[in-house]
């Protein structure tokens, strides 16, 4: 497969009726149309219609995947839960972030090059499932998402050392933000870095949602619950925004070169764990191989005589598996014979073994390896 393109988009707050689905199946026969969602992959060619198009007129949220490198999301938000100047902060020295409004509505459209996959291979599917509650969580307040974004302005340093990061924080991370964080290629130790402040702020306590709802007049309850009723699915959202604008927000806040040190700091701590396993998985090895050189060797020195003949016997198969498998007991032999400290008898014996066999010149290499002096090495062919 020389390419592959994987397109998916949601309608989530209005489902597309009759006449999107036709305008939608007229610009693709081949995707998969419902009354919320419009997919389809390309391995040879691309998707006829503008993305930007798509959402501007009908859908939601929007993912976008090439076997190339290039990702992007784009989401579209009610004007009314998302000002244009709350984001700045988080996006002015970002690239690949482009923000406008469309009728009542701002779409978000995050899109990065060269993303260096995890896996092998992603098609794409249940991409999008995954990332869909950020727009839950920017309907309700909750920025972090732009934190994220923000962080990558941190990886590919345009911003300077005493830049102060837009929140303090942002732990607790959700598996959608950390789902982000991967599709994007965003640097994990800089994301833990920013995940480790920030859990008093960022969760959402039913306590602090059971105050914001105890002070609402009546008369806009009411208001509310009639919204509930009719299917309003932004109730919820305006509700948990209005509990975090309530919240104090916390004073101290990080420098780029705080966390950029710290985000060091992870890194070599987690590279020194991966090297104490390593250690640990080689020692581990060794004394494994050491109890099957231990088993190896008394069981040879059980067997007496009869492993000179077994040798004779492989030695006389004329081949590279009977020499590789006659110099192998040659070797346990020798580190037989220092142990017990015989070796001039060993070499009394494997001196004749040699002279036998001398024509054989593929056997008298293997032979050569073995070390003179007596040892502990295995013969390895």
């Amino acid at each position: 497969m020389s390419e592959y393109q994987y397109y998916e988009f949601q309608a989530i707050d209005r489902p597309l009726d009759r006449t999107a689905q036709e305008a939608l199946r007229s610009i693709s026969s081949r995707a998969r149309i419902t009354a919320t969602s419009f997919t389809n992959h390309y391995e040879w060619g691309d998707l006829k219609g503008d993305p930007r198009k798509f959402m501007e007129r009908w859908f939601d949220l929007h993912l976008y995947l090439a076997n190339w490198g290039s990702r992007r999301l784009m989401m579209r938000i009610p004007e009314r839960f998302l000002n244009r100047a709350d984001i700045d902060p988080y996006l002015h020295e970002v690239d690949g972030v482009d923000v406008w409004t469309c009728g009542d509505h701002v779409i978000v459209d995050i899109h990065r090059d060269e993303v260096e996959p995890d896996s092998d291979w992603d098609d794409g599917s249940g991409r999008l499932a995954g990332l869909a509650p950020l727009r839950v969580d920017v309907l309700s307040g909750d920025f972090r998402l732009f934190y994220l974004l923000w962080l990558t302005a941190v990886q590919d340093e345009l911003l300077a050392d005493d830049e102060v990061e837009p929140l303090p924080g942002i732990g607790p991370l959700t598996g959608a933000l950390e789902s982000f964080a991967e599709f994007f290629g965003i640097d994990p130790d800089l994301v833990q870095a920013a995940a480790e402040w920030g859990a008093d702020g960022a969760a959402m306590s039913e306590d602090g949602l059971r105050d914001t709802l105890a002070v609402i007049p009546e008369h806009e309850k009411i208001e509310l619950l009639l919204r509930v009723a009719d299917g309003d699915a932004h109730v919820a959202a305006e509700l948990r925004s209005r509990a975090r604008e309530k919240r104090p927000a916390p004073a101290v806040r990080r420098t780029v070169g705080v966390l950029r040190m710290r985000a060091r700091e992870i890194a070599e701590a987690r590279e020194c764990a991966d090297a104490e396993r390593r250690e640990a998985e080689r020692r581990r090895q060794a004394e494994e191989a050491e109890k099957a050189r231990r088993a190896r060797l008394e069981a040879l020195a059980r067997r007496g005589a009869g492993v000179w003949r077994e040798i004779e016997e492989e030695i006389e198969r004329r081949n590279a598996s009977g020499y590789d498998r006659a110099a192998s007991l040659l070797s346990d032999l020798q580190a037989l014979a220092a142990e017990e400290r015989n070796q001039s008898q060993f070499a009394r014996r494997l001196a004749s073994v040699r002279a036998r066999h001398e024509k054989k010149g593929k056997f008298i290499e293997r032979l050569n390896r073995l070390r003179s002096g007596g040892g502990e090495e295995r013969y390895c062919a």
